[in-house]
């Protein structure tokens, strides 16, 4: 019998290491296969959620913040670019690449949790984001992204136009962050184990293993 396993996955829409690390979790999963059914919960975070409408060239933003030289920041996507390719994903950075806000996006997330279809919608934001280099701050793109992923494209506008889970989503990053949360992607497995990263299959396929076999220790890292 397969055991049950709940995993939440904190997150932001304009981290690349999420869509590394969800890629990463995806595989392990598919490792263990039917030894374990695994229940993903998309959980908010926002890295930037003071970035205007029309964000920030990527360059320019990862210099003001973390003091990257824009060498340094080129030999990071590099390093982004290259992981994605190997687990499938194609990073489009160019010279105009952009960080956009993404409240509206995490909106749309939380009700694509409603609708069962969470994860399509998680995958169709990473590849608006990252592959087709388009703003998650703009409402269209959003609906775009929402019909790629098997949800209706009517209801996503009116969830954009309403303002509706605001709320919901706040009250979630507050959560998370209350918990401890302070760096993403993290990666909680039965409220109690947790990995943080974009780490490869390997490392989340032992967790898991060692998880639902009772062999995990108190705490991951």
């Amino acid at each position: 019998m397969a055991k049950q396993l709940r995993i939440d996955f904190v997150s932001d829409v304009a981290c690349p290491w999420c869509v590394i690390g969800l890629r990463s979790l995806m595989r392990a999963l598919d490792a263990v296969g039917d030894e374990v059914e695994a229940e993903i919960h998309f959980q908010p975070f926002e890295l930037n959620p003071d970035m205007p409408p029309e964000g920030e060239n990527t360059t320019e933003h990862v210099q003001k913040k973390y003091g990257a030289d824009p060498a340094r920041s080129a030999a990071s996507r590099n390093a982004i670019r290259d992981s994605g390719e190997a687990l499938g994903f194609r990073f489009a950075y160019d010279a105009n690449s952009r960080i956009w806000n993404t409240f509206d996006a995490h909106r749309l997330l939380y009700w694509a949790g409603i609708e069962g279809r969470q994860l399509e919608m998680k995958e169709a934001l990473f590849t608006v984001n990252f592959t087709e280099q388009k703003s998650t701050s703009d409402h269209e793109v959003l609906v775009g992204a929402a019909k790629a992923a098997g949800l209706d494209a009517g209801a996503a506008r009116d969830v954009l136009k309403s303002g509706a889970y605001a709320a919901e989503v706040r009250h979630e990053e507050d959560v998370w962050r209350n918990r401890g949360i302070s760096a993403v992607p993290s990666v909680i497995f039965n409220q109690r184990w947790m990995i943080q990263g974009g780490q490869p299959p390997k490392v989340f396929e032992q967790a898991i293993r060692q998880i639902v076999e009772g062999t995990a220790s108190e705490a991951r890292a």
